[in-house]
Formats: C-alpha cells, sequence, structure tokens
C-alpha cells in the first residue's frame, strides 16, 4: 500500500464520486447505548464543522458525496443535518439510499429477520447493552462478544452475522452490504468503477474498498487498500483525505 502522501492530481482524473465510512472514519469509533425495557437511549454524534466546510468544498469543486455506513438514516440525517443538500447517504450496510429528500430501498430483508430478531430479544445477558434502532438490518450493542447470540445468528444459514468489537450487525448474506449500496448509487449517478474513490477502515469495509477505482484504507491493521491514511494525533481519516484531495483540486 502507498501512503496518502503518494496520492497524486493524475490520480485523481477519473474520479466522480467520494465515498466515505462512517465510524472511525468521520467521527470517532464506538456508540454510548442504553435499553432498559422499552426505553432506549443512544448518543447521537456531530460531524465536526471542519469536515462539514471540506464536504461543501469537495462538492463545490465537482465532487459527489456518499456516506456508506451501518448506521440508520435518522442518525445520520441528524449528524449531517447541515450538509444533507451535497450528499448521498447509504445507510445500514447498503439496505437503502437517501438523496434530496428520496429514499431508494435496494433490499427488503423483513421475512429474512423477523424470526431472528425475535429470538435475539429473548436472550439476556450482562453484556448485552440495547438494539440500535434499525430498518432493514439488526444491531445488537454489547460490551463484550456473546455466546447466546452467535448460536442463535448461526442457526439461520442465509443470514451473516459481524462482530466488529462494540456491536453485532446481522443481514442477509451476500445482499446486505456495503457494496450493494455502491453499485446502486454509481447506477443513479450513471458512473464507474473507474470513477470512484472508497475510505474505509473495517473489516466490513473490505468488499466496499474493492468495488472502487480506488480504495484507501483508514485502518491498515485491519484493511488494505490502494494507499492508506497515516493516523496523525486530532484528525480523522477522512479530515486527512479530504484535506488532500482539496489542496490538489483546489
Amino acid at each position: 500500500m502507498k501512503s496518502l502522501s503518494d496520492l497524486k492530481k493524475t490520480d485523481l482524473k477519473d474520479i466522480k464520486l467520494l465515498v466515505f465510512d462512517l465510524d472511525g472514519v468521520l467521527v470517532p469509533r464506538g456508540t454510548k447505548i442504553k435499553q432498559i425495557g422499552n426505553t432506549t437511549c443512544y448518543e447521537t454524534k456531530k460531524v465536526a464543522k471542519r469536515q462539514i466546510e471540506q464536504i461543501k468544498k469537495l462538492n463545490k469543486l465537482g465532487f459527489k458525496i456518499n456516506i456508506n455506513s451501518g448506521r440508520g438514516l435518522y442518525m445520520l440525517q441528524e449528524m449531517f443535518s447541515e450538509v444533507l443538500s451535497f450528499i448521498s447517504l447509504t445507510y445500514e450496510n447498503g439496505s437503502a439510499t437517501w438523496f434530496k429528500g428520496k429514499t431508494y430501498q435496494h433490499v427488503n430483508s423483513f421475512d429474512k429477520l423477523k424470526n431472528i430478531s425475535k429470538e435475539l430479544r429473548k436472550v439476556k445477558h450482562r453484556n448485552i447493552k440495547g438494539f440500535e434502532p434499525k430498518e432493514f438490518i439488526i444491531t445488537l450493542h454489547c460490551k463484550n462478544r456473546v455466546k447466546e447470540i452467535e448460536i442463535i445468528a448461526k442457526k439461520y444459514k442465509k443470514l451473516y452475522y459481524i462482530w466488529n468489537d462494540e456491536a453485532y450487525d446481522i443481514g442477509i448474506k451476500k445482499i446486505q452490504t456495503k457494496p450493494t449500496g455502491l453499485k446502486m448509487v454509481m447506477k443513479l449517478f450513471k458512473l464507474k468503477k473507474k470513477n470512484v474513490l472508497a475510505l474505509g477502515d473495517n473489516y466490513n469495509d473490505k468488499e466496499l474498498l474493492s468495488k472502487a477505482g480506488i480504495s484507501v484504507s483508514a485502518d491498515k491493521s485491519r484493511l488494505k487498500g490502494n494507499f492508506y491514511v497515516p493516523l496523525k494525533g486530532k484528525f480523522l481519516p477522512a479530515d486527512l483525505l479530504m484535506q488532500a484531495i482539496i489542496k490538489m483540486r483546489g
């Protein structure tokens, strides 16, 4: 992998769409969530002002911006409320995309997930923190891995489960994935692979980066790409990448 410092203006000549993962890329990793009975409380992170201005500048330079995340739509809309006119939101691991007030649903997972959802809600364990509100996938936050959850998930052969060190994401194999969302966004904007640059930091971003013309890893210990972002102090990976692109194209 090459360092971000090796990215040249000529590398960007065909790039029209910038795709960003969210947690660990645009905002710090980690979710504060607490569920007691029917009451769920969770923290909504805010994207820093610096990143907001960078997104606006990139849009003015002609780049389309897509946030491709496992998060739910309403949380993403809250986080990016200041730049909703400048971006598209692909949410819940490629299940749907929001763009300029219109929602494009890519996957119908209701029948596939309804039974496992009922089973998981019966599990009681001290490590379970709560279910994150989602429409199409299941995200169950835990302090550590929970064996009972994994035993249940393994029974459903058509479903995947991913442990990301803070939660389990459960969805339909080969369908509810970030690349599915990217493919639909590319179709929406009439773009090809060579027109896409994607930045991700976790294991579930591997396929996403493989579908991009230029792939950038925000954590080279977990993920490989054409380039990697060397983490520097207070700057998040997306911050450093956007700085570099604005400098080259501005």
